[in-house]
């Protein structure tokens, strides 16, 4: 693997030996000393093009506890608000000695673009573009799905284990969300079934192309017993106006389509309830399923730091899969 841009580029051996990896790696982070030497004397850049808090972090952590050193690079109050171009940027960083580029970019197809275009010969991570792909953000949710519900589904896992026979059901501002595109190419890759459920207003056209269902009624979806339901952020800031004329009123959409107390008692009793984060509650989720017992919204902020600590060993380091017993370790 030289890059990791988008989720469609992994095949289902691939996507399962970096879930494999952050396993292995998950498994470190419980010991007293977390900080493994795999990267050492590598250095990672963080650029960031577009606000973000958990993602940045999280890519920060994860290098880090593998011993590289990590420069964080946000574009505001940077070269980049002087006019600077991603090339000049992406050129300047390789020549300070980056060995890999984490990147998010509001503009769709940034990542590929420096990955291909010739400017830079370093691996590329892509950290979200636009509304395009978040590759890491679905190999946690499906890390996070297999360490749930692998076993339920006759796998012999988690370890080594797809997601055949599950059902997720992914709800909200489809159209807007990098997640969904990506969690849709990765779950149907690894076995699962996936429905997708939003307001007309919220469906991309195309949508009926991609392999998933799609349904503009959640308590309809809801009765088909899914394993997982994974509730979207509404991305107002990516809508014209509060609401943006793509629902009628925040209430009328949390009537809808929001996760309420209700709607959660009838889950399956094994059903995850999953959220990319940051949540807005009371619209697309209620607090009594955001707090409750079943959800995985903070466990799904840890496996992250697993997930992207994988995709640098892979891309860094080389795979097979390192194990607790290596010397890699």
């Amino acid at each position: 693997m030289r890059h990791l841009l988008s989720t469609a580029d992994l095949d289902r051996s691939a996507a399962v030996a970096l879930l494999d990896t952050a396993e292995e790696l998950a498994a470190t982070q419980s010991r007293e000393i977390r900080k493994l030497p795999t990267l050492r004397g590598r250095t990672v850049v963080n650029l960031f093009f577009e606000d973000s808090t958990r993602t940045r972090i999280s890519f920060e952590a994860a290098a880090k506890r593998l011993s590289a050193d990590v420069i964080n690079f946000a574009a505001k109050g940077s070269s980049v608000s002087k006019g600077e171009s991603l090339k000049d940027t992406a050129q300047t960083l390789q020549a300070m000695g980056a060995d890999a580029v984490v990147i998010r970019h509001q503009a769709s197809g940034a990542p590929h673009r420096l990955a291909h275009s010739g400017w830079i010969d370093v691996p590329v991570v892509n950290a979200g573009d636009g509304t395009h792909q978040h590759p890491t953000q679905a190999l946690l949710d499906a890390f996070t799905v297999r360490s749930h519900l692998a076993a339920r589904a006759g796998n012999a896992g988690p370890r080594g284990a797809d997601l055949t026979g599950l059902h997720v059901v992914v709800v909200g501002d489809v159209l807007h969300s990098r997640v969904a595109r990506s969690n849709v190419d990765l779950l149907t890759t690894l076995g699962a079934r996936v429905t997708l459920v939003a307001p007309p207003t919220l469906v991309p056209v195309g949508a009926h192309t991609w392999p998933a269902a799609v349904d503009y009624d959640l308590d309809a979806a809801l009765a088909t017993e899914p394993d997982a339901v994974m509730m979207l952020r509404v991305q107002r800031e990516r809508m014209s106006s509060a609401g943006g004329g793509f629902f009628p009123s925040p209430q009328e959409y949390h009537r809808r389509y929001g996760l309420t107390r209700d709607r959660l008692a009838r889950l399956p009793d094994h059903a995850i309830v999953m959220h990319p984060g940051p949540m807005n509650r009371g619209l697309e989720i209620s607090a009594e399923a955001a707090d409750s017992p079943r959800s995985t919204i903070v466990e799904q902020v840890a496996n992250g730091v697993a997930v992207r600590m994988a995709v640098l060993y892979h891309l860094l380091a080389g795979a097979p899969a390192p194990t607790t017993q290596g010397a890699n370790l």
